[in-house]
């Protein structure tokens, strides 16, 4: 099993009156973004090294606690040892960490002791100095026995710090941190200036890992202009849910009572937003809201595009065009099905193939764009079907 170590014992630098882990960040609190990355990765169980239990940070426990994994604020390294299962994988994370999702889960692999680090010469300040001129970088995992090591020596000693040094000395594999990630954001800070400038990177960084050309290409840079002011202003996902279903209806309704070049625009609009409000539901771990603006994703595409359909077989006196939105729409539904963990950036989604419909109903050919989005989801269910068919 994976467990995950927290740390929140360190008051901020600009607000002594607040834990650095229960500044805000990315809608939420620094800890539970911290754990919303370690639950990401796998683990079941979240041990908190407490310095205090004041009131944002037993809020922020509870709500960390909701998303069905074993929360236990400890008061160091003895009562840590206590709650650890001896078979634990153990990934430890730093008090004021920020870092991406893919960093923190390629710690959480199979393995022994491993260190994040990066040269010392020139590391971001809070990185802390380790063997062979290196500096870590604020994610380690570890064997449990390091932290019963810990716990036998004297209170008073840093259990982060010393963790570090104990795995260190066992033997701990250095792990290189990539020089992107430092430019995504990743850095050691207790200050909220600080985390609020990394949090939009950190956005910036979650958005643009999005796989699929339609994610990285309209909806990234889209979010990455909007979601940090939703974030600032707190604006809460459900309205964004319900601008983005306002925006759907309009689209659909619109294309039914005839005006199809807006309503294609306006069901495009709707499902952009309702893709921005499944980037904030992820960040502020938000899983309910998150599925549905993911389902809001999937299913406007299908309305605009049989509108579309049925008033084109009105204008033509045929069933061609509904014949080939059903076929497209249901390609696409096995499609997405299909698309596994790892989809290649060229193939098709349902907010893509909306785009194409979209386009050449604007240039007055709404026909050929059915046909052609139809022929973009044959194409990508076939290549994902080959894809399966060559793993083991």
């Amino acid at each position: 099993m994976l467990a995950g170590l927290l740390f929140a014992t360190l008051d901020a630098v600009d607000r002594p009156d607040r834990l650095a882990a229960t500044l805000p960040f990315a809608g939420a609190t620094l800890i539970e973004h911290q754990a919303r990355q370690l639950i990401a990765a796998g683990a079941s169980q979240i041990i908190v090294v407490v310095g205090r239990l004041t009131p944002e940070l037993m809020g922020a426990l509870n709500r960390i606690g909701r998303r069905g994994v074993a929360v236990d604020p400890v008061r160091g390294a003895g009562e840590a040892a206590e709650k650890l299962h001896p078979l634990a994988r153990l990934v430890m994370l730093a008090d004021g960490l920020v870092t991406t999702d893919a960093t923190v889960a390629a710690l959480a692999r199979e393995g022994g002791d491993a260190l994040l680090v990066t040269p010392g010469d020139g590391a971001p300040a809070g990185f802390e100095r380790v063997g062979g001129g290196m500096a870590w970088a604020g994610i380690a995992r570890l064997d449990p026995r390091r932290v019963a090591a810990v716990a036998a020596m004297p209170r008073d000693y840093d259990p982060q710090s010393t963790l570090v040094r104990v795995a260190e000395a066992a033997g701990a594999t250095h792990v290189a941190l990539p020089e992107a990630t430092l430019r995504d954001g990743h850095g050691i800070e207790h200050t909220a200036q600080a985390l609020d400038w990394r949090g939009r990177r950190i956005v910036a960084a979650s958005v643009s890992a999005e796989r699929g050309w339609f994610s990285r290409w309209v909806v990234g840079p889209l979010a990455r202009l909007i979601v940090p002011a939703l974030v600032a202003r707190s604006v809460p996902g459900a309205i964004i849910a319900a601008v983005a279903l306002a925006l759907a209806v309009l689209g659909v309704v619109a294309i039914v009572l005839g005006w199809e070049r807006a309503g294609m625009l306006v069901g495009l609009a709707g499902t952009l937003a309702f893709a921005v409000g499944a980037t904030l539901g992820g960040l502020r771990d938000e899983p309910g809201l998150a599925r549905v603006h993911a389902w809001g994703v999937k299913l406007v595409p299908a309305l605009c595009v049989l509108a579309l359909a049925r008033q084109t077989d009105l204008a033509t006196a045929t069933h061609t065009a509904f014949a080939v939105a059903a076929a497209l729409i249901a390609l696409g539904g096995i499609a997405d099905r299909a698309a596994g963990a790892t989809p290649m950036n060229w193939w098709g989604s349902a907010p893509a193939f909306l785009l194409i419909v979209t386009v050449f109903t604007l240039l007055g050919w709404p026909l050929a764009g059915l046909v052609l989005a139809a022929a973009y989801a044959t194409a990508t269910l076939a290549h994902e079907v080959e894809t399966l068919r060559r793993q083991p």
